[in-house]
């Protein structure tokens, strides 16, 4: 039987850690993760139990987390940006030039890779977490994450020579 308050307490803190991996914005990451828990209620019936919850609850929340992206297209809102404060005006644009490279670099990685190696570097889940989300193994996403952060050093080394 499913009891939401209890699914709630064990994965709360998992789903919200996963969203702000993927938005960046505690905000939004909070307001999806209740969309998330909403909906997981609404349909926890389809539930078959043929994967774990965590991963039930992390593919509701991708796919929110994916409409939301298509809304903000549609709607032309401004990107969600981070907030620079406590770095000097140099250092910040450094920073951000820096960032951008590694992002050119990610988004071209291929779908599984960039989720691997956003999931790691911004969410700080562990390799075990990260193949819960993906419905794969911990080893999966140790050589998935190895491969695209090779691929993504290449990229940089290249475009700063």
């Amino acid at each position: 039987m499913f009891r939401p308050e209890k699914v709630f307490e064990e994965y709360g803190m998992f789903v919200f850690k996963y969203l702000m991996t993927l938005c960046g914005n505690e905000e939004l990451a909070e307001e999806l993760t209740q969309e998330t828990f909403y909906r997981a209620i609404r349909s926890s019936g389809k539930f078959d139990g043929s994967c774990k919850v965590s991963t039930w609850l992390c593919q509701i929340a991708k796919h929110i987390w994916y409409q939301e992206l298509d809304k903000r297209r549609r709607w032309k809102e401004e990107p969600l940006q981070e907030n620079g404060a406590g770095y000097g005006l140099e250092s910040s644009y450094c920073r951000k030039e820096q960032t951008m490279e590694i992002m050119k670099a990610v988004h071209v990685l291929e779908e599984n890779a960039k989720e691997v190696f956003l999931l790691r570097i911004t969410g700080g889940f562990s390799f075990k977490e990260i193949g819960e989300i993906c419905g794969r193994n911990e080893n999966w996403a140790r050589v998935t994450f190895y491969r695209a952060k090779q691929k993504v050093m290449k990229e940089v080394g290249e475009n700063e020579m």
